[in-house]
């Protein structure tokens, strides 16, 4: 297999190579990746050296990925999530002009930082801060408005896996039974004799390692199945999400560790579409995106045979996700309905078995869990959150009464750093909302 186009994006986004022969220089700041200085896909038609496509995998190369990140419908296919035809819910506006001053210290620093000075840290394209139910803070950059829909990674499992526990508690879905009740062609794979409550939370034993920096992780073959990722000269293996589930093996033992692994997520949606009849997307739209009132509608990336990418493929605006984030936020009741119900936010809120989330060392997140496809943080404020790479987040603090909505193209693909600096700025305004009360 030709390693080479992996290869090079690897070094372009997380900066790393296969030898690790030579550090690579820093990359391009915020100020300097602009999409819009840097001019991609300008013009009619664009220069050859400012198009970003999937084919040579320049829409997934650092800084390209600063333009591409708002536009993933201009280069893969893709379905829609409609809205309905009902009125947005109201988000009214009570700017504050008191945030960007607000310091901190970055996790494991010494030197202060600003709230300003985070979002370029980490690179964002757009975020929107809720206080009691009110946008108090609300910022685009590059290529992104309230209009523009971005991908929001693996923000997207939390969305599924709040669908999944919905079904759950309706009795559709059992959750101490086999996956392989539900979906037969998976007896002989790794979800086989997996139940759905371990692909809920993660803890089935399976060979898949979301190593980023590893192109021959089964990570990049999974999305090159799907078709998100462009396929070497002369591949000869699965072509859509589906078959490649059919190929993982067990690794390990079911139920024993929590292990980060989107694949879990793809399960996840095959059991939702199966139970319900319907695609990931026709169910989403149905169950939370026409109650939630949202200003737009919303897109799935899918692949060949139209099956969405679940682990990580809705791409939506800003201030709908920060709908979404208030409605959990309030128990599931938004826009005058309860929406999802009470006792299944209660159950996420309660979050997973620690010891289990320990050995996997988020230390972002000590003391943490994982539940139903959302982090939880167990912390004196009760926050939890929706994360996805590159500084995806909907981060909900139920004592401060706050949600923070962040879209975000960080040229390093994993949180765990960007998180040193997000994890205290958010905390910071939580504690600056509560003392200005």
């Amino acid at each position: 297999m030709n390693l080479k186009p992996i290869v090079s994006v690897m070094t372009a986004v997380y900066g790393v190579g296969i030898a690790q022969a030579q550090t690579p220089p820093p990359p391009l700041s915020a100020a300097d990746s602009d999409p819009m200085k840097m001019g991609w896909m300008i013009g009619s038609p664009p220069p050859a050296d400012k198009r970003i496509k999937a084919t040579d995998m320049t829409h997934y190369s650092f800084p390209q990925i600063r333009w591409s990140f708002a536009n993933f419908r201009q280069v893969l296919p893709t379905t829609n999530i409609g809205r309905g035809d009902g009125s947005p819910a109201l988000l009214p506006h009570s700017e504050r002009t008191d945030i960007d001053g607000i310091t901190f210290t970055p996790t494991g620093g010494t030197a202060t930082m600003t709230w300003a000075q985070a979002l370029d840290a980490n690179y964002t394209d757009a975020i929107v801060v809720l206080h009691k139910g009110q946008i108090i803070y609300e910022r685009y950059f590059g290529v992104m408005s309230s209009r523009q829909p971005h991908i929001a990674m693996s923000v997207s499992k939390s969305f599924f896996g709040t669908l999944g526990a919905i079904l759950v508690g309706e009795g559709k879905l059992d959750e101490n039974a086999l996956v392989s009740h539900y979906i037969p062609e998976l007896k002989d794979s790794a979800f086989g004799d997996a139940t759905v409550r371990q692909v809920l939370d993660m803890s089935v034993g399976v060979k898949y390692s979301e190593n980023y920096a590893d192109p021959d992780a089964e990570v990049w073959k999974h999305v090159r199945a799907g078709g998100v990722f462009s396929r070497p000269a002369g591949y000869d293996g699965p072509t859509s999400f589906y078959d490649f589930l059919l190929t993982l093996k067990k690794e390990g033992e079911h139920g024993q560790d929590f292990a980060y692994k989107t694949v879990n997520t793809d399960v996840l949606g095959w059991l939702i579409r199966r139970v319900s009849g319907k695609s990931v997307g026709e169910v989403l739209a149905e169950r939370i995106w026409q109650k939630l009132g949202a200003e737009q509608d919303a897109y799935m990336v899918v692949d060949s045979n139209g099956t969405e990418f679940a682990g990580g493929g809705i791409n939506l605006t800003t201030r709908d996700m920060a709908r979404f984030g208030e409605m959990m936020r309030l128990g599931g009741r938004f826009n005058g309905q309860q929406i999802v119900p009470r006792t299944v936010v209660d159950e996420i809120r309660k979050g997973g078995d620690k010891a289990k989330f320990a050995k996997a060392g988020y230390t972002s997140m000590p003391g943490g869990s994982y539940n139903n496809m959302w982090w939880v943080s167990h912390n004196a404020n009760g926050v939890f959150s929706a994360r996805g790479v590159h500084g995806q987040t909907i981060y909900i603090d139920p004592k401060a009464e706050m949600v923070i909505a962040r879209f975000a193209s960080n040229p390093v693909a994993g949180n765990e750093q960007s998180n040193t600096v997000s994890y205290p700025a958010f905390q910071a305004l939580a504690e600056h909302l509560i003392a200005t009360l």
